[in-house]
């Protein structure tokens, strides 16, 4: 292997839209040091080919058939805890940034984001840093007590995925099915969230939502 070889990045991008993915391995095809090696349109086909290809980096979307975004990167931490994972999502910072850099992912970008930051992002992360916005960083540097929390940030992650669903319009139903939860546990998660945050039915959820930039 000679020395530019060995420095390049090797990465896997998983997402499930062929054209996102086609565009972003294009973008990277003009750096002369990251190489996308692999693609997956799910979380399980994600774990087989990083056994087989061993890559840098994983470029996830946390918004893929199957197991939820959070869940399959906390499974990837527990699998292969030295492997960095960088989260491309076309949520915004705000909504889910902190969650899943705390949940062990390196660095958090926006789907809208240019090729450049990309690049950017993902060399900051093979050289062992975290690549997400001032604000974001400087949120997770300082350990709020729970009074101190906005209300969306006391709901557990499986709360908030709830959360954020039904802020966007749709029926315990509709979220039980893309979960693979049943409507009872649905339902039960609904309540909770109520409680935690004070209120009392989802209009008030989809507002507080739109207000706080959650959507």
């Amino acid at each position: 292997m000679n020395a530019t070889e060995s420095k390049t990045i090797k990465i896997i991008i998983a997402d499930d839209h062929p054209l996102f993915r086609r565009g972003l391995k294009h973008a990277l095809e003009e750096t002369n040091d990251i190489e996308v090696i692999g693609e997956s349109s799910n979380g399980d086909d994600l774990i087989g080919l990083i056994k087989n290809l061993k890559p840098c980096i994983i470029l996830l979307d946390i918004a893929m058939p199957g197991k939820s975004g959070l869940d399959l990167l906390k499974q990837l931490k527990n699998d292969h805890p030295k492997l960095p994972v960088l989260i491309l999502s076309v949520y915004p910072e705000e909504q889910y940034a902190v969650r899943f850099l705390k949940a062990g992912a390196s660095g958090y970008l926006t789907k809208e984001s240019a090729a450049e930051k990309l690049a950017e992002a993902i060399r900051k992360i093979a050289g062992g840093g975290k690549y997400a916005s001032t604000e974001i960083i400087e949120k997770l540097a300082f350990d709020f007590s729970n009074s101190e929390k906005p209300p969306h940030e006391t709901l557990s992650d499986r709360e908030y995925q709830v959360f954020g669903m039904i802020a966007i319009g749709k029926s315990l139903t509709e979220i039980g099915t893309e979960l693979s939860l049943s409507v009872k546990t649905i339902s039960t998660h609904r309540t909770r969230i109520l409680e935690k945050m004070k209120m009392k039915k989802n209009a008030e959820l989809i507002h507080y939502a739109i207000t706080r930039s959650l959507l």
